[in-house]
């Protein structure tokens, strides 16, 4: 098991640019399925996820060809549907949740597929009603085996429905309109995930020869065709990433700007770092965070404590909370975090009280970060990584903390950011990868 070993204390200083995004990357790279034809994806990063899901596909006889250090052409003209049924896919299904978007494809073009329940962050349940409950009202059928534990899905040919997703899940609705593609007929998502890279899927699913509408809308419609061809697809800047260096630059007194961030794209996430007080400067497509002795929560109107919750596009995205959590107690003033999402994302909370954090753990969905400000510096300490997202809250906490602090496990944080280490160490930071 792998670790970094982090001297707190240290302020970097420079130019970081941001990896592509992973959450897009884990679904246009499962739409290469639906078409024989060449699929180019360009600006992948190289991540743990992305990768397996990559290998994943070379094992199902996807032809892969790295054509750059961050681009892939693939070709799924010859996909061995039988590989589905061996005890190695579903073993390397069920480590993988981005995984469970090859249902739509696979169902749409070959009229079968099998999928185990998947994995992923241990941050709560992430349950796959939404996938399931609109695939089948496109006519697929669903059987448990529950020797195997995997779901077998059939459908002869799917057919447009109207179909109102109970909760706006991202994968879920990259599932259901991957499979609409190629349904017979016109399928309305109302209540659609409308995320950046939703959009963005929808432009590559365009591209291919799908007719979509209502991009970036929860009311997607979906005209199906009888085939899809290639495309060229440039991925997005990873906009957790860019959270992440916001916060990163503000706790540890940086000054770093932050390269080639599509900045319309990030929604209410810098407004979101300017409510507890950061800088956060627009130049360009870049963002400047200077250096900061101090910052300050603001307040609302009112007077009242501040709240930051997460909420569905275009809301701010639950993948930074805990970014945002651990901000905030180097901040002066108090702020509640509300985690609505996932009922154990906040539990890493303990291993930042042991840092010495000034935390309320109110319940799992919430949190109450009273910040002291520079009156107060957390303290190095051992730590366990329990989640992506987690893992690199932890990694700002460290270094921005007195003393050395390691932190294990850290393949959880490889999972979502690329070299990350090196990266960091590029600009001043001081960390060893073990």
């Amino acid at each position: 098991m792998s670790s970094f070993v982090i001297e707190g204390g240290y302020s970097m200083s420079g130019e970081i640019v941001p990896q592509g995004a992973k959450n897009e990357a884990l679904e246009v790279i499962c739409a290469v399925l639906l078409t024989s034809g060449k699929v180019t994806v360009r600006n992948v990063p190289d991540i743990l996820d992305v990768n397996n899901l990559i290998q994943l596909l070379r094992d199902m006889r996807v032809k892969v060809e790295r054509i750059a250090v961050d681009a892939y052409a693939f070709q799924a003209d010859d996909v061995d549907m039988g590989y589905l049924e061996t005890d190695e896919f579903l073993r390397k299904s069920t480590a993988l949740r981005g995984s469970v978007m090859i249902v739509g494809p696979l169902l749409a073009r070959f009229g079968r597929t099998v999928i185990p329940k998947p994995g992923g962050d241990k941050i709560g349940r992430r349950r796959l009603d939404t996938h399931f409950t609109g695939i089948q009202k496109l006519g697929a059928s669903f059987h448990y085996n529950a020797e195997r534990q995997l779901y077998e899905i059939k459908a002869d040919r799917l057919t447009g429905a109207y179909i109102l997703l109970d909760e706006a899940s991202v994968t879920g609705t990259a599932n259901i309109l991957m499979a609409a593609v190629l349904s017979q007929g016109t399928t309305t998502i109302y209540n659609a995930a409308c995320e950046p890279y939703l959009q963005q899927l929808c432009t590559l699913l365009n591209q291919m020869g799908a007719r979509i509408t209502g991009i970036g809308s929860n009311l997607l419609t979906v005209r199906g065709v009888e085939a899809l061809g290639g495309a060229d697809h440039t991925i997005l800047p990873d906009m957790i990433e860019v959270g992440s260096f916001i916060g990163m630059a503000a706790m540890t007194a940086s000054d770093i700007t932050i390269k080639n961030t599509r900045y319309e794209m990030l929604g209410i996430i810098p407004e979101s770092f300017r409510r507890l007080g950061i800088t956060v400067e627009k130049r360009g497509d870049d963002i400047h965070v200077p250096r900061h002795e101090a910052y300050e929560i603001e307040t609302f109107i009112d007077g009242g404590i501040m709240t930051i919750a997460d909420a569905p596009w275009p809301g701010l995205t639950p993948d930074l909370l805990s970014v945002l959590l651990v901000v905030a107690t180097q901040a002066t003033g108090s702020v509640l975090i509300h985690q609505k999402m996932f009922e154990s994302r906040l539990f890493f909370v303990d291993k930042l009280i042991d840092m010495g954090a000034q935390i309320i753990l109110c319940d799992p969905h919430r949190a109450t970060v009273i910040g002291l400000g520079n009156r107060f510096r957390l303290r190095g300490s051992d730590m366990v990584s329990p989640d992506i997202r987690a893992g690199i809250a932890l990694l700002i906490a460290a270094m921005s903390a007195e003393g050395t602090s390691r932190i294990h496990h850290i393949d959880q944080i490889d999972r979502g950011y690329q070299e990350i280490d090196k990266r960091l160490n590029s600009i001043g930071a001081r960390i060893t990868r073990l």
